[in-house]
């Protein structure tokens, strides 16, 4: 019986998944071809459904979401889930919103794996940072608007003093960088207070919610007035906000979020 087990440990495998910022059509054909042939999917909160359809009729889905703010699944939990079904042999895909690297808990599952001998593989997804923007026509970085992009959570671990946004905000307009804020919109009072010790009030702010989705809202508007258009437009998690130069011409236009939704649609 021993003997047994260990031949289906040495087969069981994990494979953490990006599932991209929610539109299916974004899945990568590599992330597709994981999922189809799993035979256990643990999957994220926010991940959409028509990806997890993608899976095995024979397969076990296990909903393990994890959201700011919300009841979660314990993440030490997770990591057991996915270490235990390893080794019992299966064939485990962790289906995670975005890309499993950027703010979704990957290094530690990864260290989970290792810790435990078990073998593992990583499929990148497309970041909702990334999505965002990219459905407003813009840029992260331009050569004349901004030389380089920083990915920062405004959700500090429990305990923390979490990131000093003013040294980053003098780093941003010194080294002409796009700042773009994850899990930000709880604390976006706070983060605006503190990004104005080092921009400009009239540093252009764009805040998109649900990005990719058929649901997706944004709001473009400068630094000082970044609360009061969330509180004034009702936006809310899951969203990313983006800060610097590469979005003046938004700002400059004022486009509503409607039009450029049916011009992305219509393209």
């Amino acid at each position: 019986m021993k003997h047994d087990l260990s031949n289906r440990a040495a087969t069981g495998h994990v494979t953490l998944v990006g599932a991209g910022p929610g539109d299916p059509e974004l899945l990568t054909l590599k992330a597709l071809k994981a999922i189809q042939r799993a035979t256990v999917v643990l999957v994220d909160d926010l991940v959409n459904e028509a990806i997890v359809g993608y899976a095995p009729p024979t397969a076990r889905i296990v909903y393990v979401g994890k959201r700011g703010g919300c009841k979660s699944t314990p993440q030490s939990f997770i990591e057991k889930l996915m270490v235990t079904a390893a080794l019992e042999g299966e064939n485990v895909v962790r289906l995670k919103g975005g890309d499993p690297f950027i703010f979704g808990r990957g290094g530690e599952e990864v260290e989970a794996l290792q810790a435990a001998g078990v073998r593992f593989s990583i499929i990148n997804g497309i970041t909702a940072g990334i999505a965002a923007v990219s459905s407003l026509g813009v840029p992260l970085t331009h050569r004349e608007a901004a030389h380089g992009v920083v990915f920062i959570t405004g959700h500090a671990k429990p305990g923390s003093s979490g990131t000093d946004w003013r040294a980053l905000a003098t780093t941003a307009r010194q080294a002409r960088l796009t700042i773009v804020i994850y899990m930000g919109v709880s604390g976006a009072a706070h983060i605006q207070h503190e990004l104005l010790y080092g921009l400009d009030a009239d540093t252009p702010v764009a805040i998109i919610q649900n990005a990719s989705l058929a649901v997706q809202r944004h709001a473009v508007c400068t630094l000082s007035e970044l609360q009061a258009t969330i509180l004034r437009e009702q936006l809310a998690s899951p969203s990313v906000i983006v800060v610097g130069d590469v979005l003046q011409g938004l700002l400059a236009a004022g486009l509503e979020v409607s039009d450029l939704s049916r011009q992305n649609r219509a393209a």
